[in-house]
């Protein structure tokens, strides 16, 4: 029935913006600002929760063949640089629909569409402008924030136009955990987070263990729901669903957490917000 698909779009909703705003707390406010463990330790749990659940009968999984495993590594390694970037990155940039839109362009040379022309304009526009106005922006943030934007943007055109056939959403999730896991774990040591990490004053901290735990469930939680929802929807309607979404998580930021934002920096974030409010109908009005 139409109002358990409602359901299913409410429920991603709100894993989404508690997920969201469980990593924020632990990376801006306890300031465990160490990558490489933090999104170790969520892709292995969710590796682990993901296997518990496909032998439990709950997620319906295949075993994966070293060969389709060997295919999806490109997809893996954009996976890690993705969340990697993303945790160093204190950006609120959403222009990751303008990378990959840039890219399908080239590589299929189609025409656009005037409307999603002028959203994706106003997105990079807001994108180049935010950091010029907003206070709590810094320059490695930003790259790292580019970083971030082109590896989502590069794995959803890789996860749609060179998808193989026999792995689902799943599948390729369960492929990018294992090789999260490893690569970070290798990664630990040099990147100096190891070290940092056994330094880190909230370690034995109840609050920090309970966020850490919470953040690693409902990341999970969160893979739960977006496959859930990708399958009682068209791709349209579950762009309007994240969306919605990021609405949501950035309306009620301001009152759970201390920001200090000044008006351009409150127009560039609104303004990119309203882009890909008309990128969401032009891509509904297209079909």
């Amino acid at each position: 029935m139409q109002w358990r698909r409602h359901i299913a779009g409410f429920a991603f909703s709100f894993v989404f913006v508690v997920s969201y705003f469980t990593n924020k707390f632990v990376l801006s406010v306890l300031k465990f600002t160490y990558p490489t463990l933090f999104q170790g330790w969520q892709t292995f749990i969710g590796a682990i929760l993901l296997l518990l659940s496909g032998k439990l009968g709950w997620v319906e999984m295949s075993r994966i063949t070293r060969s389709a495993a060997l295919s999806w590594l490109p997809g893996s390694l954009l996976f890690v640089g993705n969340i990697y970037a993303g945790s160093r990155s204190l950006s609120r940039i959403n222009s990751s629909h303008v990378v990959s839109y840039i890219i399908l362009k080239v590589i299929h040379r189609e025409k656009a569409q005037w409307l999603k022309f002028i959203s994706l304009c106003l997105m990079l526009l807001s994108a180049i402008n935010l950091p010029l106005f907003d206070p709590q922006f810094d320059y490695s943030g930003y790259l790292w924030a580019v970083g971030h934007l082109f590896c989502v943007g590069a794995y959803r055109v890789f996860q749609v136009h060179y998808k193989p056939s026999n792995l689902s959403d799943l599948e390729q999730q369960c492929i990018n955990y294992f090789f999260s896991v490893l690569l970070l774990a290798i990664a630990a040591h040099p990147t100096g987070d190891l070290t940092g990490a056994l330094e880190f004053p909230s370690l034995q901290s109840s609050t920090f263990h309970c966020g850490c735990c919470a953040s690693a469930l409902l990341g999970f939680l969160l893979l739960l729901a977006t496959v859930k929802l990708k399958s009682g929807f068209s791709l349209e309607h579950f762009g309007v669903w994240i969306f919605l979404s990021k609405i949501t998580a950035m309306s009620l930021s301001p009152f759970i957490f201390h920001m200090d934002f000044n008006i351009p920096a409150l127009i560039c974030v609104v303004v990119s917000h309203v882009a890909e409010a008309l990128l969401v109908y032009s891509e509904r009005e297209s079909l």
